[in-house]
């Protein structure tokens, strides 16, 4: 199944291993260093840079040690509800 984040940007669920809601996880020193290493490494897409983000979620890539940061303006819980998840 693919799942829709926003601005037409489409992933199969099953490359999803995590979705975290920005508003809780940005407050730790970890998750803004994660964050940037991956932005420096060219792992990120924004699904819209106008708005404001509120959740991320690590894919995996295209091989075993490569993943892929999607910064998504939908809730986490929009998200995990499209996943039947939540």
């Amino acid at each position: 199944m693919y799942l829709n984040i926003g601005n037409n940007i489409l992933l199969n669920d099953k490359d999803i291993l995590a979705v975290f809601d920005l508003d809780n996880t940005s407050q730790s020193h970890r998750t803004r260093a994660y964050l940037k290493r991956a932005e420096q490494a060219g792992q990120v897409t924004y699904t819209n840079i106008e708005e404001i983000p509120k959740s991320f979620l690590v894919c995996a890539g295209r091989n075993r040690h490569e993943q892929r940061v999607y910064i998504s303006t939908l809730n986490s819980q929009t998200i995990a509800a499209r996943l039947g998840r939540g």
